[in-house]
């Protein structure tokens, strides 16, 4: 059988700088950083005070439920406000409880419901020993909660599941999905991804592992991607999600169509639990198998949104990786990393980056990587990182590439849409 088309028929945004896709892709392009001293708990005691918080988020007002707020934890609010919004500007909300039953939900999270795990951690420590927990602890915390609270949301019956890849989540789930697709088993599946991880416990966790920047002075400058004086990633929240569809049934019921999804690919470094491999021999070969699953060469892609956190070494294995992978026609893209404005959203990230991708290529226009004032002296000075200014360009093709601990890969590759 012939593999299907895979297109894109639905966004949607919640992020530290704009809760909706519109917000959200305006702040990106007057390079907007999100980060500000974390508001959601005394951080004064931590190495690091700043995050990318989500902001003006009201779970009764977003989600009309006030229950929620209690019955589920942030990172499921946040599912559930993103994929109300991919929903309704898909128009899946208006489709028969028949096509309802075939669609699919793969939505992603690194680290699920921290926050519910810690309070309730915290409440029997400060108790006299008596095992008290709440029985939504479980429900709450666990990763699937958001996946299976949105399938119970929209009742959608279909492939309803949850990947969990680190920092490569949503976009190991955008792959699966696209699979799922084209060889005919789902003619519909949202796609996503959701954290909230600004917790003392997050927070702790990676300023343990001397992740975070310590930029305390000056929050809105510390994630600097490539910049010769980075030191480390911005931790950040939110979500994304798109809508991905097979082009025939998209067509048939007349659904707006941003953007075709034709490329995919995953590798493991089997390296280090938490470092790259140095030589970027992963990210290389995912990045070409991904060219290879879409049919292009190199000279076809126009951006490539980068993993790029802002550490020392994974900025610059990745460019190593893209140098390698599209040699002279590296000179020809543009390249950014956006989380110089979102902070990083772990699990999340390969979700909105997906999002501005598809923005990009539907408003021929590039983001660009803010902070950037004296460039690493190991990258070479005439690769364009889109440095500080958003930058117009005809986007034919958008990569994004996504890499997380473990030594998960993954790319996947977006496409103009033609008939």
């Amino acid at each position: 059988m012939q593999n299907r088309r895979v297109v894109v028929t639905g966004l949607g945004a919640l992020t530290p700088i704009g809760n909706n896709v519109d917000d959200f892709w305006n702040s990106l392009l007057e390079g907007k950083s999100g980060a500000a001293p974390i508001t959601s708990f005394d951080a004064s005691k931590f190495k690091t005070t700043f995050a990318c918080e989500v902001k003006n988020f009201n779970v009764a007002e977003v989600l009309g439920d006030r229950r929620l707020e209690r019955r589920t934890d942030k990172f499921v609010q946040y599912a559930l406000a993103v994929s109300d919004q991919a929903v309704k500007d898909a128009g899946l909300e208006t489709l028969s409880d028949e096509i309802k039953d075939e669609i699919g939900v793969l939505w992603s999270s690194g680290v699920g419901g921290l926050k519910s795990l810690q309070e309730e951690i915290e409440l029997f420590n400060n108790g006299d020993g008596t095992p008290r927990f709440s029985p939504l602890l479980v429900p709450k915390m666990i990763v699937d909660a958001a996946s299976g609270n949105i399938s119970i949301r929209n009742r959608f019956r279909g492939l309803t599941a949850s990947v969990v890849t680190a920092c490569a989540s949503a976009t190991h789930a955008a792959s699966f999905a696209f699979d799922m697709i084209r060889i005919g088993r789902s003619n519909i599946i949202l796609v996503g991804g959701s954290e909230a991880a600004v917790t003392e416990v997050g927070l702790g966790s990676f300023s343990a592992l001397k992740a975070l920047s310590k930029r305390n002075d000056d929050p809105t400058k510390a994630s600097r991607p490539y910049d010769k004086n980075r030191d480390g990633f911005v931790l950040g929240e939110g979500g994304g999600a798109i809508v991905l569809e097979e082009y025939e049934h998209a067509k048939a019921r007349g659904a707006k169509i941003y953007a075709e999804l034709v490329g995919t690919a995953i590798t493991s470094d089997a390296y280090h639990i938490t470092a790259p491999d140095p030589e970027g021999e992963g990210a290389s070969k995912v990045m070409k198998l991904a060219l290879q699953c879409a049919g292009i060469s190199t000279g076809d892609v126009d951006y490539v949104n980068t993993h790029g956190t802002s550490t020392p070494l994974g900025d610059l294995m990745e460019i190593k990786a893209i140098q390698n992978v599209f040699g002279k026609d590296v000179y020809n893209l543009n390249i950014s990393s956006t989380k110089s404005m979102t902070g990083h959203l772990l699990g999340a990230a390969g979700a909105i980056e997906s999002v501005i991708c598809v923005k990009a290529i539907s408003e021929d226009i590039v983001p660009p990587t803010i902070n950037q004032e004296e460039i690493d002296p190991d990258i070479d000075p005439k690769i364009n990182l889109t440095p500080n200014f958003a930058e117009k360009r005809t986007v034919n093709f958008a990569l994004s590439n996504s890499f997380g601990f473990g030594g998960h890969n993954s790319t996947i590759i977006f496409k103009k849409f033609e008939e």
